[in-house]
């Protein structure tokens, strides 16, 4: 007989839970608001992990026998309805009208039913942070249900084990805590700067941390032992501690970036921590805490929390792919979201989750014979889109993949990032050997003119460039112009026509994936310390996400008032910050005499036919049209000094 007290059910972890939803949706649809919002996922680790553990000791601690299958099977039945219903009403809505993300959801569809959706992003290399040179995925938020399900696997059985064996709790919390230790300080070591950090953002190693901090306070701080009636100065102590946690984790949530080095080297641990001492305060009976945590709007958000997560990615991206001028409203689209992934949560949490999660065989049989018309229709409705579902599994398999032009862009990058590694290297060593030559910025006199115009006449370089806009001689001239361009995934996809167009000798173009205004801090220093910082710095940023005048001001202060900034503003109207980023350098040029925006947004715009089909990487004719503009536009500006 099992005679372990009745579970407390804790209310205000709704509130936790609805403050964790919330964050991720927001970042999802607004990052430049919600910068921090994706540590919305460590709470649910936290959460999970403190639940388990709790619910373990409550039953073996009192002599009960904990029931592995039956926890399977509870978890089984509250997962997996929501899980596979999102995949295949998905999968539907993909066969039907986007056929395109059709490949490889036969692998996404099975290797989330297994719990490794989140190894195979890794090795088929899915960045969380950059979508665009790859098709988006409506799936990409999954990944952490597969590590709360390797989780629920693995941890009943260890804790099993230790019970078995006899372990005492201080030695189990001791391992926690040494785990997750290692964990945080692997991920520290496999962070490098400038690197897309999905590799670690999705590990199972490096993520552990949270939830087995969880784990660990569920050890020393059982819900179940948590009486109230402490003093009067302990009550006041343990609230104070609840503010000062909670606030210290919605400033982290309000303020750091998915790129900020610091989030990988402690920063994810710090906040894991914070919320774990947070959670600690909210479970205790005698904290007013869960009081305020606790109302009818957090409960309903909370209760649905697996939902919202589950629906928020694929009604965003098949929203935005009917409606991709979300730079022009801002506002209206991700409200039209929002409605639509709670009308859609519900849909599903009423008809689908919650009947599968409590249903018999004997309701299954009785169901025809008791339901009414409606619910009849509801169910023909659910089987309709879970067999199309099916079918798009199936069809998945054979599926080529049509995605030609976000592969070749994938591809073009890839091939440029190796390309460009070793002249790179080379660029930089020739400068280092030449230093006194880097005085010269690449203004004209009228004897350059004359040496310019002979050598376009009896030696024409560059030819097919000229169609978009360049003459032979400013073709000609380009190549004594000294410069640095730093830049992301657009400037990685031109990298190889700047090289073209500059002397691949002495100039630097470093560009990657997925980069964003912080990492090229360092990238910048790094090159300034080596003495081969050019006169000329080109910046192509803010595809990825938006920065301020302050993170705009650490850029030419780093710089330096003796160099000029060419900074190229963004074509990405399927994203809310296009009108940020472009509005942040419209005033930076009145600030800054020596920046000077070169305006592709306004000359590409209603050139759609410049462009892959995520409407923000430059085709091959579009790329010789955005490096032959942003070459002049250099020209241009030497020229005014």
């Amino acid at each position: 007989m099992n005679k372990s007290p009745k579970r407390r059910f804790i209310t205000g972890f709704d509130g936790l839970r609805t403050l964790g939803v919330i964050g991720v949706i927001m970042y999802h649809l607004n990052p430049n608001v919600f910068s921090g919002g994706y540590l919305g996922v460590p709470i649910f680790f936290l959460i999970s992990g403190y639940l388990i553990t709790d619910h373990f000791f409550n039953t073996v601690d009192y002599g009960g026998s904990f029931s592995l299958s039956n926890f399977y099977l509870r978890r089984v039945k509250r997962l997996y309805p929501g899980m596979l219903f999102v995949l295949l009403a998905s999968g539907a809505y993909i066969v039907l009208f986007l056929k395109n993300l059709l490949y490889h959801f036969d692998q996404i569809f099975v290797t989330n039913v297994l719990n490794v959706y989140n190894w195979w992003q890794i090795f088929n290399g899915q960045s969380y942070f950059e979508r665009f040179a790859n098709n988006e995925s409506p799936f990409t938020h999954l990944w952490t249900l597969s590590i709360e399900g390797q989780f629920y696997i693995i941890w009943p059985i260890l804790l099993i084990l230790f019970s078995k064996f006899h372990v005492k709790k201080g030695r189990i919390f001791g391992f926690s805590m040494i785990v997750s230790i290692a964990s945080a300080i692997w991920m520290a070591i496999l962070f490098k700067p400038g690197v897309d950090p999905s590799r670690i953002y999705y590990g199972t190693d490096t993520r552990l941390f949270s939830i087995l901090l969880g784990c660990g306070l569920a050890l020393v701080w059982p819900a179940e032992k948590l009486k109230e009636g402490l003093k009067k100065s302990d009550k006041w102590k343990l609230n104070i501690v609840g503010l000062l946690s909670l606030a210290l984790m919605l400033l982290m949530i309000f303020t750091i970036k998915d790129s900020d080095p610091f989030l990988y080297r402690g920063g994810m641990f710090i906040f894991s921590v914070t919320t774990c001492i947070f959670i600690a305060v909210v479970a205790h009976p005698d904290s007013i805490w869960n009081g305020l945590l606790s109302n009818k709007v957090f409960h309903y958000v909370g209760s649905r929390s697996y939902g919202l997560y589950l629906y928020q990615f694929p009604v965003m991206i098949f929203f935005e792919s009917k409606f991709k001028n979300v730079a022009d409203h801002p506002i209206l689209y991700p409200v039209i979201e929002v409605i639509l992934i709670i009308l859609v949560t519900e849909f599903s949490f009423r008809f689908v989750e919650q009947p599968l999660a409590h249903a018999k065989w004997s309701d299954v049989k009785n169901f025809f014979k008791s339901s009414t018309g409606i619910q009849r229709v509801l169910a023909l409705v659910i089987a309709l889109i879970s067999i199309t579902g099916c079918y798009s599994v199936v069809k998945a398999v054979s599926a080529p993949n049509p995605n030609v032009n976000h592969s070749q862009l994938a591809n073009k990058i890839n091939k440029n990032e190796k390309a460009n590694k070793k002249k790179k290297q080379q660029a930089i060593e020739n400068l280092k050997k030449a230093k006194k030559k880097q005085n010269a910025t690449g203004k004209m006199s009228a004897a350059d003119y004359a040496r310019y115009k002979k050598a376009a006449k009896d030696h024409p370089i560059n030819t097919e460039f000229e169609k978009y806009g360049l003459t032979q001689i400013d073709l000609q001239r380009l190549k004594d112009v000294p410069l640095t361009a730093v830049g992301d995934s657009v400037m990685a996809d031109g990298s190889d026509n700047f090289l073209k167009l500059f002397d691949d000798k002495k100039v630097v173009v470093d560009a990657a994936v997925s980069r964003q205004l912080t990492a090229s801090l360092d990238i910048l220093q790094k090159y300034k310390d080596q003495g081969v910082l050019a006169p000329n710095v080109l910046i192509g940023l803010g595809t990825n996400g938006p920065f301020n005048m302050q993170q705009l001001g650490q850029i030419m202060s780093l710089v330096g008032p003796q160099r000029h900034v060419y900074w190229i503003n963004v074509h990405v109207p399927t994203r809310p910050w296009e009108k940020t980023v472009n509005g942040v350098l419209s005033q930076a040029q009145s600030k800054y005499k020596n920046l000077t925006v070169i305006d592709w947004n306004g000359y590409s715009n209603g050139h759609t036919d410049w462009f892959y089909d995520d409407n923000v990487h430059p085709n091959p004719d579009g790329s010789m049209y955005y490096t032959s503009f942003v070459a002049k536009e250099i020209l241009k500006s030497l020229d005014k000094k």
